[in-house]
């Protein structure tokens, strides 16, 4: 029996949705692989009211993870484009991981509106990204074609839902997505 080398997974999320917060959270450690993140914005301000009813459970589901008590965001849903540009941006030098957990931090532990430019600051801050270059990245026209070339992809890749974590030609989303991926990363190692 050899080992064949993994297939990095990719993770799809946008920095609004509680359930990327989750993922988030515990990906790195859950799957054998470290993914890339994709910052997509693919989640609906339709399913995003949605979820108000959902607010116990997923502070149910952070309370089982072990992480801080969720602080919701006054404004709900929130404008998550201008976040969702600077997450991409953060990608592009390298700081995917850092801005987006600081981001999804911001909001769903601190209860900070993503819409509000304080909070990309912040998290910005958080991962060592000078304020004035984050502005000026947020506002290239190539950080705003590499966001929309990243949904493009999640289409193409078959993502319908957020989070969601492609594992080669296949794509897992909603609550099993890390277990799910988690398998196929293992049924992938083994030849």
């Amino acid at each position: 029996m050899s080992i064949a080398a993994p297939e990095q997974p990719v993770f799809y999320y946008d920095l609004g949705s509680p359930e990327c917060y989750l993922v988030a959270e515990t990906i790195m450690s859950a799957l054998p692989v470290a993914p890339e993140w994709e910052p997509v914005l693919g989640v609906d301000l339709a399913s995003l009211k949605a979820q108000e009813t959902d607010r116990r459970q997923i502070e149910r589901q952070a309370e089982h993870l072990g992480l801080q008590p969720l602080r919701w965001p006054d404004r709900w849903p929130p404008d998550t484009e201008h976040a969702m540009l600077a997450a991409t941006y953060a990608k592009r030098i390298g700081r995917a991981v850092a801005f987006s957990l600081a981001a999804f931090r911001q909001a769903f532990a601190g209860g900070r509106d993503l819409g509000d430019e304080d909070t990309i600051l912040i998290a910005g801050a958080a991962c060592e990204m000078h304020p004035t270059a984050l502005n000026k990245g947020i506002d290239l026209s190539s950080t705003r074609t590499a966001l929309t070339d990243a949904g493009r992809r999640a289409r193409t890749a078959n993502v319908t839902a957020l989070p969601a974590i492609q594992v080669g030609r296949r794509v897992f989303a909603g609550a099993n997505a890390i277990s799910d991926a988690a398998a196929a990363l293992d049924r992938l190692h083994i030849a």
